[in-house]
């Protein structure tokens, strides 16, 4: 039996090192390497490895057979158009989320779509039990003869169960929730760590490859919102599908940060109902809800997430401070892209917060990092810093540098387009540059101190 060395892997690289140090080697990222067993090579694996035929060596590309990997739909018209063309038999998807922010039910959903279809599907899980499965999917009213379950925690169980069917009662689609709690016996450790991920997802990926099964991993996330276990894991898959949201709200956001097959950066919206998850159809107001136009401190930006572009409440609430030192407070933005453009307002407009405390959030749950967010943050902070609202259809969307000046963002023509379709008026925005007619519009402003001049009568 080959003897068991221990080696030292980065979670965030890969690289390996065979000694442990507070710094990777590869990365330069610290306190990221982790022990894990590796069985040391035998010495005839040279010899092995080139006796394996002839499927390891080179061969001419165009004589490759194809195969049949045409894509199948997954049930799911909107998560078919996200991917490319929908599920890819020996694809991988790689599906994380927070605890019970929705991934077990919306796979489910996507199984039993796909089983109703008549191709045979496996739900494999190692965190629920049958009956577990079971009343789930009757409840969202799944069940049906081609969807087959299995509980279980070894990932051999799951390729044996792939490789017994026959040919023609062979799963379309295998879903393993989730590839932390599952193990394998070509890795030791326990369940989650660093080694037995890996050797999970290598198993299964190989697995499903050569078999034509398109292949779906539930994977956790770290407090942080990253991906838990090695970066190597979204390096192996072809589709990293991120299913984020506050459980505290009905709203789930699915985002698409990695795809061999279509789009990057695609953005779905489902409302999480009695029924399961339902897709959001036009997210384009979604999150504004119920909002009151007619009073101050808001404002709706135009905002744009991947290629979709959102109208979304941004909520400013300036009021007299009796502390020493006000407070500054941001909700679902970055407390210092308030923090400065404050200053800028300050400096650039000869305003003085210096007796007040300011709050700012987004409203409906939405969390914005786009730098279109900056020019509606400043207007519903003057808004509630003069007590007047804004006109009741105005869409802001803009970029504040340091000077005060306002600086066009990515996808202008997309957010002028979706304004204008959902009748926003006026449209408060910066020149693009690229057409001088569209530039000269009434809601073009330049600087912010145009804006306050514009929207409130102060100069």
């Amino acid at each position: 039996m080959a003897k068991i060395r221990e080696i030292y892997r980065c979670t965030e690289c890969g690289a390996q090192s065979p000694h442990w140090r507070g710094q990777c080697p590869g990365c330069q990222a610290w306190n990221t390497l982790v022990a894990e067993a590796r069985p040391s090579p035998s010495k005839g694996g040279a010899a092995a490895r080139g006796s394996s035929g002839s499927s390891t060596r080179p061969r001419v590309l165009r004589d490759v057979a194809d195969g049949d990997h045409r894509p199948f739909p997954s049930g799911l018209d909107a998560l078919d158009r996200v991917l490319g063309r929908g599920l890819v038999p020996g694809a991988s998807i790689l599906v994380g989320g927070e605890p019970g922010i929705g991934k077990s039910t919306l796979l489910l959903q996507v199984a039993g779509a796909v089983a109703a279809q008549g191709r045979p599907v496996l739900y494999a899980s190692g965190e629920e039990s049958l009956p577990q499965i079971k009343a789930r999917g009757e409840r969202l009213g799944l069940l049906g003869p081609q969807l087959l379950a299995m509980a279980t925690s070894r990932v051999e169980d799951v390729v044996d169960a792939l490789e017994s069917a026959p040919e023609a009662e062979r799963p379309a689609l295998a879903v393993v929730d989730s590839v932390q709690t599952l193990t394998s016996l070509e890795a030791e450790g326990l369940p989650g760590n660093v080694g037995q991920v890996r050797a999970v997802a290598t198993t299964l990926q190989e697995a499903c490859r050569r078999l034509g099964v398109a292949l779906i991993l539930v994977g956790h996330v770290t407090k942080d919102g990253v991906l838990a276990g090695p970066r190597l894991l979204e390096h192996m898959v072809d589709t990293v599908i991120s299913l984020e949201g506050d459980r505290r709200q009905m709203f789930r956001l699915l985002r698409v940060f990695k795809n061999r097959f279509g789009p990057n950066e695609e953005l779905l919206v489902f409302r999480m109902g009695g029924g399961g998850m339902e897709l959001v159809d036009d997210p384009s107001t979604f999150f504004l809800g119920a909002r009151d136009p007619a009073l101050s401190g808001t404002a709706v930006v135009m905002a744009v997430d991947g290629q979709r572009p959102l109208a979304v409440e941004v909520q400013a609430l300036v009021a007299r401070t009796f502390l020493s030192i006000p407070r500054r407070a941001a909700l679902g933005f970055d407390a210092n892209r308030l923090h400065l453009l404050l200053a800028v307002l300050e400096k650039r407009l000869k305003l003085n917060f210096g007796q007040v405390d300011i709050y700012a959030k987004v409203g409906g749950g939405m969390r914005l990092q786009e730098p279109g967010l900056d020019l509606a943050l400043v207007a519903a902070v003057l808004s509630s810093y003069y007590d007047v609202p804004l006109p009741e259809r105005s869409i802001f969307w803009g970029e504040v540098d340091l000077n005060g000046q306002v600086r066009p963002v990515a996808a202008q023509a997309i957010r002028v387009a979706q304004a204008r379709r959902l009748g926003f008026s006026p449209i408060v925005r910066p020149p693009s540059g690229d057409d001088d007619r569209e530039d000269k519009a009434p809601g073009c402003v330049r600087t912010i101190a145009e804006l306050q001049r514009r929207l409130f009568n102060r100069s």
